[in-house]
């Protein structure tokens, strides 16, 4: 903890170092041009606001927000400068009665989201502070930000990238994972008590430490490439962590008790991409050693006698995955295979949903931009998961456009998770319009992906129709109509939207999600947006007023279930 400390205090003093030299710096080169070497600072702005407004028949009501905040914002501030082939950023975040960390809870907190520090010399590139990386696809590591889910497992350390030439490089990396949790139950960001140590940064107890290679190869003509690479990742539970396992195994029935909880994980993958003209091949094996994890799914005893389900298991896994595209001409294909088992790898054994997570598994499965064929989104399950995803695209002529895509999800011991047959036809008649229109058909086990037990397997059907009229080279208007059918959760949906933009600055939009065949209560509720955007240059404002049902919201295969909204949201985007 020392360590990482005195890491931050040497981060700051580079930093100081960087701004208060500039001067000096440009005096010593003031007949230099090069931008570089003068300096170039550059940052953005974003925020969100929340107007919470009851609304009891929608179920948007029952949190602190509707009650007490009536308010929330969120806020990152994002500063950087590089001079030389130094670079030194920071950002400063702020939440104030935001529903991000928990949507059923109340979450205010501020500070220094993330600082850091990095030098090129010659071929070393090290970096210090609060990282973002990944080996391979991530599978085995992946350190990113995801504002919309409220994740942001950073790794707080050091990484060395070292270039053995210029087709091979080295990357080490090592330090601790971010702790979004932690962080609201810390001093960060506040005035430090009397008593303070120095036990600044939110993050879990566990130490991570890997590395990779990753290479180029081609042919003497270049028309075959490899992208080949080799990556290793250990984690280190603390003594407390360890305690911790042990004090909860110690309430088990001997058949479930687990008599060594390993102190060390590691997992290792390789993986390669193969270029070969118009075909291209990604593929990916990785394994997992024993690891304590917690199995929601694995049966355990209780001392009464009583069998449940959910218990800590030390299990190995492993992933394999394959990724192939394939284009020629006017037609396209492209197929995915993943097979998982037991790839839980988490900073923390005791932390649960999108926490902790050091992996990152690809989603296998269409990812659906309009609102009704979005609403039910498979999460990628690390427990066991065998799946696949085909697509075919077939291009005729600049005007005509066809897809065909269809995913097929299984946990690995054969439950059916997610099921998709998904078609779009395209027209467009260049600068007059664009039409798109499609049918979607969802088989999806809402008992296993939201955690509601009982439900029936959700069926829907899902025609829609995009069209974008153009007026001019200034004004267009673009209109959507969706029909969902299901006969399950909420019933039936029809969503019909229309956007009318004046470019460059003006963006109008309105819509209304009816729930035409309610399944859950007598009332065919509507949920209405309104909302305009300004832009001007890179800046860009807009305010809506929101009435959204409850759902699942994902990104990249990571998901969390949303509860109701009713209310108005600001949002303010600039770079500079």
């Amino acid at each position: 903890m020392k360590g990482l400390v005195q890491l931050h205090h040497l981060i700051w003093l580079l930093f100081g170092f960087v701004l208060f030299a500039q001067p000096s710096l440009n005096a010593q080169n003031i007949e230099q041009t090069d931008l570089q070497k003068k300096g170039q600072f550059s940052g953005s702005f974003d925020m969100n606001g929340n107007w919470f407004i009851k609304d009891e028949d929608i179920g948007a009501s029952g949190i602190p927000q509707y009650d007490e905040g009536l308010f929330g914002i969120e806020a990152w501030l994002n500063l950087k400068y590089r001079i030389s082939g130094f670079e030194v950023g920071m950002r400063f975040d702020f939440f104030n009665n935001s529903d991000l960390l928990n949507p059923s809870d109340v979450y205010s907190m501020y500070g220094l989201g993330r600082v850091y520090a990095s030098k090129s010399i010659g071929k070393f590139d090290i970096m210090a502070g609060y990282i973002y990386d990944q080996i391979g696809s991530g599978i085995i590591f992946r350190a990113y930000e995801e504002r919309a889910l409220f994740i942001d497992n950073a790794l707080i350390g050091g990484r060395l990238k070292y270039s053995i030439t210029d087709d091979i490089q080295l990357t080490i990396l090592g330090g601790k994972q971010r702790n979004l949790v932690g962080w609201g139950a810390t001093n960060w960001g506040r005035p430090a008590p009397a008593e303070w140590n120095g036990d600044i940064f939110p993050m879990y107890d566990s130490w991570l430490y890997g590395g990779k290679i990753d290479a180029f190869f081609a042919t003497e003509d270049y028309s075959m490439t490899f992208t080949p690479g080799i990556g290793v990742m250990s984690k280190k539970l603390s003594d407390s962590q360890v305690d911790g396992l042990e004090n909860a195994l110690g309430t088990y029935t001997p058949e479930d008790f687990i008599e060594c909880v390993p102190y060390y994980t590691y997992a290792f993958s390789v993986y390669n991409t193969l270029q070969a003209g118009s075909f291209a091949w990604y593929t990916e094996a990785a394994y997992k050693t024993d690891d304590t994890f917690y199995d929601q799914f694995a049966p355990h005893l209780l001392w009464t006698g009583e069998e449940v389900d959910g218990k800590y298991v030390v299990s190995p896994g492993y992933v394999i995955y394959n990724a192939v595209n394939y284009s020629l001409g006017k037609f396209a294909v492209s197929a995915e295979y993943k097979v998982t088992k037991d790839f839980v790898f988490r900073a923390d054994p005791f932390a649960t949903l999108n926490r902790g997570m050091v992996t990152y598994l690809p989603p296998m499965a269409r990812v659906n931009t309009y609102r009704l064929t979005g609403r039910y989104a498979p999460a990628t399950q690390d427990l066991g998961e065998l799946a696949g995803q085909l697509e075919f695209a077939y291009r005729p002529s600049r005007k005509h456009g066809m897809v065909l895509n269809g995913s097929h999800i299984n946990t690995d011991d054969g439950v059916g998770l997610y099921r998709e047959i998904y078609f779009e036809y395209t027209w467009k008649r260049p600068r007059k319009s664009t039409l798109i229109t499609g049918i979607q058909h969802q088989w999806y086990n809402q008992d296993r992906y939201e955690g509601k037990p009982g439900v029936p397997i959700i069926k829907t059907i899902t025609p829609y129709v995009d069209y974008l009229w153009i007026f001019d080279r200034k004004k267009s208007l673009r209109m959507e109509v969706q029909y969902m059918h299901t006969e399950q959760d909420y019933g039936s949906w029809l969503w019909a939207f229309a956007e009318f933009s004046i470019a460059p600055h003006w963006i109008f939009e309105i819509s209304d999600m009816w729930n035409v065949v309610p399944k859950k209560s007598d009332k065919k509720n509507h949920y209405p947006t309104v909302g305009v955007t300004y832009s001007v240059d890179s800046h860009r404002f807009s305010v809506r007023y929101v009435k959204q049902v409850e759902g699942v919201v994902c990104s990249g295969g990571i998901c969390r279930l949303e509860p109701a909204f009713s209310g108005v949201r600001m949002t303010v985007s600039t770079q500079f």
